[in-house]
């Protein structure tokens, strides 16, 4: 309560400006974020160290480090500034005639199962509301909603921190996509015949591999990695007419009709597990924010 009744004896623009800097740390790209000139965002750092009495931001090579101070700030300074955007918004939200731009974060395996769907559902009833679709990993997509740099993240975060909201879209498990050839006719995938084939891994972001490593470690097996890629789109491609497989989200296998591959279960226990839309708490009541909740849901196929 003491930072938020400092910043806001502020004047707004130097929080906008601070809030920019905190969050691009270098002054150049805050100045081209709020479009305003280096020289006068450097004169606004300067006015900020002098009012809060600290160096807020200090140089570490070529980054700007936030001082313990400048932390402490970051979040109720956010919050100062969510709440006068809201302040400023006009009190209903009216989609069809709305001309906004939001922010999602999702893997490319988010992005294949959800937004075909939205993306036809948001031109034929808000054609003027944009989406920009980020990619990063769990980690830095939690980071950025905390930090306001998106508006929601979707994918599989096993743990939300606090200040974050979420909600189960739907459940997901695991299946193994591999060649009809690289078994007998009629055989089942057998855990012998699992680990004795080379693997396809989709390494990065969520993509399940960290879970299926462990699950392999805890029977103290282990499973050759023939290709790694962060890429789950193309994973798919590369299965027919080889002896590799791949071990991925069921979900994302359903729209496969290739002749010659077949979807199996895994041949071992491996928990289902929740895709989530997450978002910041100090946003439940964003009239926006809460219609693009609500059409995600419903195009997500959750109950």
């Amino acid at each position: 309560m003491h930072e938020m009744n400092i910043l806001r004896r502020i004047d707004l623009n130097l929080l906008v400006i601070l809030d920019a800097l905190l969050a691009e740390r270098h002054v150049t790209r805050a100045a081209e974020r709020l479009h305003l000139s280096q020289p006068a965002v450097s004169h606004a750092l300067a006015r900020l160290r002098e009012l809060l009495n600290d160096p807020l931001l200090e140089r570490v090579g070529s980054t700007l480090v936030p001082t313990a101070r400048a932390q402490e700030l970051a979040q109720p300074l956010a919050e100062v500034l969510t709440q006068v955007q809201a302040l400023l918004a006009p009190e209903t939200f009216d989609a069809a005639t709305a001309s906004r731009s939001f922010r999602l974060a999702m893997s490319d395996y988010g992005a294949a199962l959800l937004l075909p769907g939205l993306v036809h559902d948001l031109r034929s009833t808000a054609p003027g509301i944009d989406l920009v679709v980020t990619q990063a990993s769990r980690e830095t997509m939690l980071e950025q909603l905390l930090a306001g740099d998106i508006d929601l993240a979707l994918g599989v975060f096993p743990l939300v921190p606090p200040g974050l909201r979420s909600v189960t879209l739907f459940e997901e498990h695991f299946a193994c996509l591999l060649d009809r050839a690289a078994l007998p006719a009629g055989a089942a995938l057998t855990l012998p015949a699992y680990l004795a084939r080379p693997h396809v891994v989709v390494e990065m972001r969520g993509g399940g591999a960290a879970e299926i490593g462990q699950a392999l470690t805890a029977m103290h097996a282990h499973r050759r990695v023939a290709v790694s890629l962060p890429h789950w789109n193309v994973a798919p491609q590369l299965i027919a007419g080889t002896d590799l497989i791949l071990t991925v989200a069921a979900r994302g296998l359903r729209q496969i009709a290739h002749p010659q591959l077949a979807v199996l279960p895994v041949p071992f226990a491996l928990p289902a597990f929740s895709f989530v839309m997450v978002w910041h708490q100090r946003r439940d009541e964003e009239q926006g924010l809460q219609w693009l909740r609500e059409r995600i849901v419903v195009n997500s196929g959750a109950d």
